[in-house]
C-alpha cells in the first residue's frame, strides 16, 4: 500500500503546486469557454507582439485528456524533488523549469521560423501550440539521464523505464493525439539534454528569480501594448520628445522619459 496522497504532497511540494495552477487554469478556460487561439503561441502571434502567450501557452490545457497526461507525466516527475544526492532537489527543480518553459518555447518558435522562411512551409505560420508537454518532456529527458533506472508512471497504470519513456511518449502522443505538438514535444527533449549534459548549467537562486523578473516585466508590458489586457494603471505616451518613450504612472503626477543614447556602431542581436 502506498503512501497516503498527502504526505506525497508534502515531498513533491513544487510539483503539486504547478499541477494545482494547471488544473485551475484548465477550469477557468472551461468556465469561461476560452479557445485555445486566446492562450496559445503561434509564430504569427510571436512575431506581433504577443509575448506573453510564452507563458499563458505553457500553463494551458483545452482537452481534459490533455491535461490529465501531463499531470499524471509531471507527478510522477516530481521524484526530481527528492534526489538532491544527485545534485536535483527542490530549487534545482524550480530553477530549470523556468529555464524550460522559456527555451523550449523559443526553441518550438524557431523550428517554425526556419520552416517558415527556409522551407516556405506556411502551415506552421498559424499552427498554435497550448500545453505543459515541453516542460513535462525536458524533465523525463533530465531524469532518463541523472537516474536511468527510475521508472514513468501514466494514468496511475501504464509505466514506462524512464531511460527510453521521452522517445517513447513522443511516439505515443503523436499517434493516440494526431494533434500533439511533435515539435513542441521535441525542443522540450532537446533543451533537457542540454540541461542534463551540463550545456546550460549555473542556474542560482539569483539568476533564477532575476530570470523570473525580466518574465514578468516581458509579459506585462507585452500584455499591454497588445491590448489583451488593459492595465489601468499604467500608460504609456509620449512626452516632450514624441520620438521617446514614456512611462506614467496613474494616481500620481510622475512621468518618466528615457534618454536617447547613440549607439554607433553596436549592433542588438
Amino acid at each position: 500500500m502506498g503512501k497516503p496522497l498527502f504526505y506525497e504532497v508534502m515531498e513533491k511540494p513544487a510539483t503539486s503546486c504547478i499541477i494545482g495552477i494547471c488544473t485551475t487554469i484548465w477550469f477557468y478556460i472551461q468556465k469561461k469557454n476560452i479557445g485555445y487561439q486566446h492562450v496559445g503561441i503561434s509564430y504569427e502571434t510571436s512575431i506581433e507582439g504577443h509575448y506573453w502567450r510564452l507563458i499563458t501557452s505553457a500553463f494551458s490545457h483545452i482537452s481534459v485528456i490533455h491535461l490529465v497526461f501531463n499531470m499524471s507525466a509531471l507527478w510522477s516527475l516530481g521524484i526530481v524533488e527528492q534526489l538532491d544526492y544527485l545534485g536535483l532537489g527542490i530549487a534545482y527543480y524550480l530553477q530549470y523549469t523556468l529555464v524550460l518553459v522559456v527555451l523550449s518555447g523559443l526553441l518550438v518558435l524557431g523550428m517554425y521560423h526556419i520552416l517558415i522562411q527556409r522551407f516556405k512551409i506556411e502551415y506552421f505560420r498559424r499552427v498554435t501550440a497550448v500545453g505543459y508537454s515541453c516542460v513535462v518532456f525536458g524533465w523525463m529527458t533530465i531524469l532518463s539521464v541523472k537516474q536511468p533506472s527510475s521508472k514513468l508512471d501514466l494514468f496511475g497504470f501504464i509505466s514506462l523505464p524512464i531511460s527510453f519513456a521521452p522517445f517513447e511518449s513522443l511516439i505515443f502522443t503523436s499517434i493516440i493525439v494526431p494533434q500533439a505538438s511533435f515539435l513542441g514535444h521535441l525542443s522540450g527533449i532537446i533543451v533537457g539534454y542540454a540541461i542534463a549534459g551540463g550545456l546550460i548549467h549555473g542556474m542560482t537562486n539569483y539568476w533564477a528569480v532575476s530570470m523570473l523578473g525580466w518574465i514578468v516585466l516581458v509579459f506585462v508590458f507585452s500584455l499591454k501594448r497588445s491590448g489583451a489586457y488593459d492595465f489601468n494603471f499604467l500608460e504609456i505616451e509620449s512626452v516632450t520628445d514624441p520620438s521617446l518613450p514614456s512611462v506614467r504612472f496613474m494616481g500620481n503626477s510622475r512621468t518618466l522619459q528615457m534618454s536617447s543614447v547613440p549607439l554607433g556602431g553596436i549592433e542588438i542581436a
